[in-house]
Parts: C-alpha cells; sequence; structure tokens
C-alpha cells in the first residue's frame, strides 16, 4: 500500500454548458513533501466549500487500481490527479478501504470518512456527458479521509494500517446502499454501526433504514 502521488490544485474559472464555473477539480502533482493540515493539503483549494473540503473531506483518495478501466473505457492515457484526487494511492480501493480505518501515511494519521460523491465537475473534467453518473453506477468513486494528526507526506510513502474498525463496512457498501440498494434493511443496519462515518452521510443512511 502506497501513496503514489499526491495532487494539488487551485480553483480556476471555466466554462460548462454555456455557463461559468469555479472548480478546484484541475490537480498538479507534486515530487517535494507537502503539509497536510486538518482542513486540506498545502498548495490546495476548492472552489465549492459547501461541497468540498473542511475536516471530514480533508483529503480526496483515488484508487489507482481504477485506471486502467476508465483508459480502455475514455481512450486515453490518464496522469495521477486526472479525477481530481490529492492522493492517488495503491492497495486500498473502495472494497478493501472500511470507514473508520486509520492509515500511518508519512508524518500523518489519518481516517476514512466518507465516499466521494462525484459531480458534474467530473463531466467537464474529461469532457464526457454523464461522466459522474458513470462512477456512481460502477462503484469507482474514490473517497475522503479526515486528518487525526498534521505533517508532511510525499509520494512513495508506505501506508500502514494502524486501525480497522469491527463493523466491516466498507467504502464500496455506502455506495450500493446510496446509489443502488436503497431497501437493503440488513445492509442499512450494518451501515448504522459505522459510526465514524460522515454526519451528514450517517443520517441520509439512517432516513433510508427509517422509511422502510
Amino acid at each position: 500500500m502506497k501513496l503514489l502521488s499526491v495532487n494539488v490544485g487551485k480553483p480556476i474559472e471555466t466554462d460548462y454548458k454555456g455557463k461559468n464555473i469555479e472548480t478546484g477539480i484541475y490537480k498538479q502533482s507534486v515530487c517535494e513533501k507537502v503539509y497536510v493540515s486538518r482542513e486540506q493539503v498545502e498548495g490546495d483549494g476548492q472552489a465549492d466549500l459547501v461541497h468540498h473540503g473542511g475536516s471530514e473531506k480533508a483529503i480526496c483518495v483515488y484508487p489507482i487500481e481504477h485506471y486502467s478501466y476508465w483508459e480502455e473505457k475514455l481512450q486515453r492515457q490518464l496522469k495521477p490527479g486526472a479525477f481530481g484526487e490529492n492522493f492517488t494511492m495503491s492497495g486500498l480501493d473502495e472494497k478493501e478501504a472500511l470507514i473508520g480505518d486509520i492509515y500511518k501515511i508519512g508524518e500523518t494519521r489519518v481516517q476514512v470518512s466518507l465516499p466521494r460523491q462525484p459531480c458534474f465537475k467530473l463531466s467537464k473534467k474529461f469532457e464526457v456527458n454523464n461522466m459522474h453518473l458513470f462512477v456512481m453506477e460502477n462503484g469507482y468513486s474514490g473517497y475522503y479521509l479526515r486528518v487525526l494528526e498534521e505533517g508532511y507526506v510525499k509520494e512513495g510513502d508506505d501506508i500502514t494500517v494502524e486501525h480497522r474498525p469491527t463493523h466491516g463496512v466498507t467504502v464500496a457498501l455506502i455506495n450500493r446502499l446510496t446509489y443502488h440498494d436503497k431497501k437493503d434493511r440488513v445492509g442499512l443496519e450494518q451501515a448504522m454501526l459505522a459510526k465514524e462515518l460522515s454526519e451528514s452521510w450517517y443520517n441520509k443512511l439512517r432516513k433510508q433504514l427509517s422509511a422502510l
């Protein structure tokens, strides 16, 4: 398990379907070590602070394992950071990462907090209509980390799992319950064991369960 690339970028203005938008999805890899605070990676920035950034979404992760799938589907080569992620990582995709996992990366300690919820800006980034819907469909979403201990990281750092919750709730399970199997009572009851899930997403799934 490795941190293969650290990617940052400040928001820029661009055009989407005839409208001017601001987005921080365009990231560039950095080779030098960078400081990770409880709010974000040094040198990074978000345009929409309602839906991006903050302590629950301090670091956006995307698994390198998905890149070959997208390269084949899109018929193009992709560089790390292509999905607007801060950390391109290996060995911890959505089926492996548990909500509440604690990882040691460089000097930092981080915790899996919630899946990434793809938005239309992915469609703009790739110039592919409904790209964000494809991500919802196949579950290759990536996820977010909250920062428990600040510090420096750099590409090539090993990732050590320091703690794994016993509930077994993966990022993939949360995605499935959110987008596909919304009436899976057993799955929703299991998800309620993941107290480490971000409050807003936890409450959303709790409402789904209550409605059954």
